[in-house]
């Protein structure tokens, strides 16, 4: 049962999020459409990135080990910079509504602030194909047992971001999806700093 929360969470706003994604973008088969750029522009809007911030524009869409201490240190290195970590899977309605969203404001605003992804209670070959339909500039840590998710304190619901401040502290936890790219543009510009 503790298993099925967090998807049946997912499940109960999944009807509401994508039916507000499918009137915004006008895809008629439930699926965002991406809202990555070719890869050179991609590339140029991040040019000049602070080394740590760099250091994620290089890892790009890639899906890392380590767990909860591979994911600590990489917040560690990121100290100085405010961090948004969107907790995601790709099973997950909500989270595919809302990641197009984190794929334009990573590359807006990549250059001061550090984005982070949490892939859980996924599989690789399912989140691998997903990172190729959704390519975001930055890395996902993978979370198959949710124990990044209880360091960043968002175990119950698909999707969560979690925002830190520049010190390393989390400012906000958002549980569920992002109805729109404004309102989380909104809680990076509230939260993020």
């Amino acid at each position: 049962m503790r298993r099925l929360l967090p998807v049946l969470l997912c499940v109960v706003v999944a009807a509401a999020v994508a039916a507000a994604v499918i009137a915004a973008t006008g895809e008629k088969s439930g699926q965002p459409k991406s809202a990555a750029p070719p890869e050179k522009e991609a590339a140029a809007a991040l040019a000049g990135a602070p080394a740590p911030l760099a250091a994620l524009h290089r890892q790009s869409s890639q899906l890392l080990d380590g767990g909860p201490g591979a994911f600590e240190e990489r917040l560690s290195a990121l100290n100085g910079y405010p961090v948004v970590v969107n907790k995601w899977g790709s099973w997950c309605p909500p989270c595919r509504a809302e990641f197009p969203f984190f794929q334009s404001q990573a590359l807006e605003r990549g250059k001061d602030v550090a984005f982070l992804g949490v892939d859980g209670n996924d599989n690789d070959a399912d989140a691998t194909e997903f990172l190729e339909r959704y390519p975001v500039a930055f890395p996902s840590y993978k979370d198959p047992d949710l124990k990044i998710s209880a360091v960043i304190k968002a175990v119950a619901a698909f999707p969560s971001t979690v925002f830190y401040d520049s010190k390393g502290r989390i400012t906000y936890v958002k549980q569920g999806g992002y109805p729109t790219e404004q309102a989380l543009a909104a809680d990076i510009e509230r939260y993020a700093r």
